[in-house]
């Protein structure tokens, strides 16, 4: 596990939580041991890219998150680049932007974002962040939540796994797929929702996993 994908976690996991983050939640997300995590923080924090406190967790530093954002801004670059250019399917571009990120070459990266037009989300509905860092506002919450008989528009997915973006295909549905919560089922809190006047049932767990926008609000 590289010292990239600490900080690429440690970034996303505080995104999440808004919280510092322990070593068991980092190992947990990274399928690590808790012994290799903290040999890894250690040496992040000897470069000044996280500050740790025993019992309170690890914070990226100002310089940890500007190097987490380049890292983030690599891997979904060439994430838009699989899918936009090369026609793969939005499960499988993952795992090869994970080793296409690792490839330290600055004006690469500037390069391809301006062949790809400086997209601003990748095919996951996850905003790419800009050469400063900047990251497009998103105004999106999860479908468990929607209101009911609304119109929304799926913009991501919190669950970016090959087997959930499988499920998604299984169902039809897509970035930009307009659909209605017309029902949510009191056993399970299954989704009954309406796309293009198809019912269509969904998961709890997808609920959870979907993002979407009301209309008014479509980036």
């Amino acid at each position: 596990m590289s010292e990239e994908d600490y900080l690429k976690a440690i970034f996303s996991l505080y995104n999440e939580f808004q919280q510092a983050i322990s070593t068991s939640k980092l190992a947990d997300s990274l399928s690590t041991k808790a012994s290799s995590v903290t040999e890894m923080i250690q040496k992040l924090a000897d470069k000044n890219l996280v500050t740790y406190q025993k019992y309170y967790g690890v914070h990226l530093t100002d310089l940890g998150k500007k190097q987490a954002l380049k890292i983030i801004r690599k891997h979904r670059l060439w994430e838009y680049f699989l899918v936009e250019s090369l026609d793969f399917k939005w499960d499988q571009v993952h795992d090869i932007a994970e080793q296409l990120e690792h490839i330290d070459s600055d004006e690469l990266v500037d390069k391809l974002d301006l062949y790809l037009g400086y997209p601003k989300f990748d095919p996951h509905g996850d905003p790419i962040p800009d050469k400063e860092g900047n990251l497009e506002d998103q105004d999106k919450f999860l479908l468990v939540e929607a209101d009911m008989d609304k119109q929304l528009t799926i913009v991501g997915v919190k669950d970016s796994s090959s087997t959930f973006l499988k499920y998604m295909e299984k169902k039809e549905l897509s970035l930009g797929t307009v659909i209605r919560v017309m029902e949510r089922e009191e056993f399970d809190h299954s989704h009954i929702v309406k796309v293009d006047g198809k019912a269509i049932q969904l998961s709890m767990a997808a609920a959870r996993n979907i993002y979407v926008q009301t209309k008014n609000n479509i980036r």
